[in-house]
């Protein structure tokens, strides 16, 4: 690649990068900080001796599934809804669902499956006054002031910075940035080492 790529190529990624920072440094919501929601509620499960559940659809459901993936080397049970290994929720769980325009019809049915199984519900979104499903259904609300598809949608697509995320890419991009942030926050309130961590990693691989 000649240098003028290099160039191109970094001067993307900072663009994409002051984008994600940018859903991080925000004026203060009118709700805490979706850091602090997640750890508190994860904290707050793990020392009730509860489960953790994931959920979400798309390309959120992927990065919930790796928040999953870092919750079980942390040491918890945690769970990706749909797997055909995960047991069924109950009062005590925790269930973590993601639906970046305020709902999904997926989503808020589990949301009011594992509300109406007594687990304590936490939905991630963009869109937390969206009058949802899964948004009555929750007991604490993530919020990630990120576009969405549905913001790319009304905004009919065209391009208002240099370098657009596609289809509501910056939520799922900030929704990694969260977790990743969280996942160290975690590491100390569980009192886990990194030896622990990589110590639970698979070696089926």
């Amino acid at each position: 690649m000649s240098g003028d790529g290099h160039t191109s190529a970094a001067a993307m990624a900072a663009q994409i990068c002051d984008q994600i920072r940018s859903v991080f440094s925000s004026p203060p919501p009118p709700l805490p900080p979706a850091l602090d929601v997640l750890v508190a509620e994860v904290s707050a499960t793990a020392a009730a001796n509860g489960r953790v559940f994931v959920h979400g659809v798309g390309r959120e459901g992927l990065m919930m599934k790796a928040l999953c993936m870092r919750l079980f080397h942390l040491g918890l049970p945690a769970h990706v809804v749909g797997d055909v290994t995960t047991p069924p929720i109950s009062p005590g769980d925790l269930l973590l669902a993601s639906a970046g325009p305020g709902g999904f019809s997926t989503v808020d049915a589990i949301c009011g499956v594992a509300k109406s199984a007594g687990a304590r519900v936490v939905l991630l979104t963009a869109r937390p006054g969206s009058g949802s499903g899964a948004s009555r259904c929750a007991d604490a609300v993530a919020y990630i002031p990120a576009q969405t598809m549905a913001d790319d949608e009304e905004a009919g697509g065209g391009p208002s910075q240099a370098v657009r995320l596609p289809m509501g890419s910056l939520y799922e991009g900030a929704m990694y940035v969260l977790f990743e942030m969280a996942v160290l926050r975690l590491t100390d309130a569980l009192k886990q080492t990194p030896a622990q961590l990589r110590s639970r990693h698979t070696n089926l691989e």
